[in-house]
């Protein structure tokens, strides 16, 4: 008979590539969390200086002339934001999580520059652009059409004398 006696003793040993494979899924789990969790840092700081964005546009919007270095110490604390989203390694869930941030940021610099020229040329296109039309008078005299005037809308005058020709 093989097997085990009763009152014995049973030590169950845990494989030593099991145990290496549970320590690099809980490293990989830290290092997303770090991630996610400077991700969402820097989502703050952009979130806050949206509301700049945000209150530089109704300025622009409303003809109000902002001093352009507003845009452009705007712009570069987005820079800057880009630049700690890129010094973040990240796979998985919150690599997803820095490629929509870094995409909402860069919305967020195209917007400024397209503010900074319009606030640079405050009366280019607004979308109210006057239209003007003429009314042009219309003529029967036949010049520069091919066909001529009606005999009807010209009148003839008639001489009342008669004329002296010289030879």
């Amino acid at each position: 008979m093989a097997g085990l006696k009763d009152h014995s003793k049973l030590l169950l040993m845990e494989r030593p590539a099991s145990k290496e494979r549970k320590m690099e899924e809980e490293s990989k789990k830290n290092e997303i969390l770090k991630a996610c969790q400077a991700i969402a840092q820097v989502k703050t700081e952009v979130d806050k200086l949206f509301q700049k964005v945000s209150s530089l546009q109704t300025s622009v919007n409303t003809g109000t002339r902002v001093n352009e270095k507003e845009f452009i110490i705007l712009t570069e604390l987005l820079m800057v934001q880009l630049l700690k989203l890129d010094s973040i390694e990240a796979e998985g869930e919150a690599k997803a999580l820095r490629k929509s941030e870094v995409r909402r940021v860069q919305g967020y610099v195209d917007l400024l520059d397209s503010l900074k020229t319009k606030n640079a040329n405050p009366f280019g296109d607004h979308g109210s652009t006057v239209a003007v039309t003429t009314n042009w008078e219309t003529f029967d005299s036949g010049v520069g059409s091919l066909t001529p005037p009606s005999s009807s809308s010209s009148s003839f005058t008639k001489p009342t004398q008669d004329w002296e020709r010289f030879e």
